[in-house]
C-alpha cells in the first residue's frame, strides 16, 4: 500500500506491480473514509506535498 501525491502515483503503481505483480486500485483519498485507519497528511515517497492517493 503507499499514499502518494499526484506526482508519484505512476511511481507507486510502478512500485506496487514489481511487488505484487498485479494491477493495484487507486483512491482518491478526498472521496474516501476509513473509520479503523488515520490518513497520512505526507506523501511516502520522500516529498513534503500532501498525499492525495492510495494505491492498493
Amino acid at each position: 500500500m503507499y499514499v502518494v501525491c499526484k506526482e508519484h502515483v505512476e511511481l507507486a503503481i510502478d512500485k506496487f506491480v514489481d511487488e505484487f505483480e498485479d494491477a493495484p486500485d487507486i483512491v482518491n483519498l478526498d472521496d474516501a473514509q476509513f473509520s479503523d485507519w488515520e490518513r497520512p497528511i505526507k506523501c511516502c515517497m520522500n516529498c513534503e506535498v500532501e498525499a492525495q492517493f492510495l494505491v492498493v
